[in-house]
């Protein structure tokens, strides 16, 4: 009886003692930093005066004399990338996002889920990559009810820009680009340096990546709009507006 009641208290201790083992293991269990956010804000701006934009103002083009009123200016940005300080790139999945000035919140994204680190640049694709355009019926931003595609050959819109002229034939313009592959693929990556690293996630504040657009840049090669106002297809005039205006996209800050 007695070994019985010994064995059993051993027995006790020594759970009690595991038990206390495991608490301690518990407590020195660090936990990772929270991952953070990244917000892509876009302004517009247009000329090369650089003079405030808005859809429904009216604004002369310096270059080809065209007085233009927007109504409508769309593009999309997608497969998105931040640079660890490190040289290694962290790759969003599923990115991609439909740019619309007609509101502050519209002309922004929030990229999620993005794990705390130090990054120094931001790489993303103006445009939408080929896969997308062939992979039938998509959802979210790219979904059709967004008005923003053409058919299964002629893919996305890519960047979509209406509005009203007394200079063209109509008093209308309509400026439907894109194109995927080829020799008129519109398809653009770029990237932007932020110039110092950024932590993000953990303890970090907020950060927003601050983008600048120019939609006088869709005419700096291009006619008037006596000669051309409008575009509904990809191919060279389509390829040369967009490139245009994609390539003077910069970056503008952090805040």
């Amino acid at each position: 009886m007695k070994s019985t009641l010994k064995n059993l208290s051993f027995a006790i201790v020594a759970m009690a003692l595991l038990g206390l083992g495991a608490c301690k293991k518990k407590e020195n269990i660090i936990p990772l930093p929270a991952d953070g956010s990244v917000k892509v804000q876009f302004s517009y701006v247009f000329g090369s005066a650089a003079l405030p934009w808005a859809l429904n103002k009216e604004m002369v083009h310096t270059k080809t004399g065209d007085t233009l009123t927007f109504s409508t200016f769309r593009f999309y940005v997608s497969n998105v990338k931040l640079q660890r300080k490190d040289g290694s790139w962290w790759t969003q999945p599923e990115s991609y996002y439909l740019v619309d000035a007609s509101s502050t919140a519209a002309s922004s994204f929030t990229i999620p889920a993005v794990p705390a680190n130090d990054y120094v640049a931001m790489q993303y694709t103006m445009g939408v990559d080929s896969t997308r355009n062939v992979s039938g019926a998509n959802t979210g931003a790219l979904a059709l009810s967004n008005g923003m595609f053409w058919d299964w050959n002629s893919g996305y819109i890519m960047l979509k820009a209406e509005g009203y002229s007394p200079n063209s034939p109509t008093n209308s313009f309509a400026f439907h680009l894109g194109g995927f592959s080829g020799e008129n693929n519109i398809v653009t990556v770029k990237t932007a340096d932020f110039g110092k690293s950024i932590a993000v996630g953990g303890n970090a504040a907020a950060m927003t990546v601050k983008m600048l657009a120019n939609p006088a840049r869709l005419w700096h090669s291009s006619p008037n709009l006596q000669t051309r106002s409008t575009i509904h297809m990809p191919g060279p005039d389509a390829k040369i507006m967009a490139r245009d205006f994609y390539d003077n996209i910069t970056f503008a800050g952090i805040e």
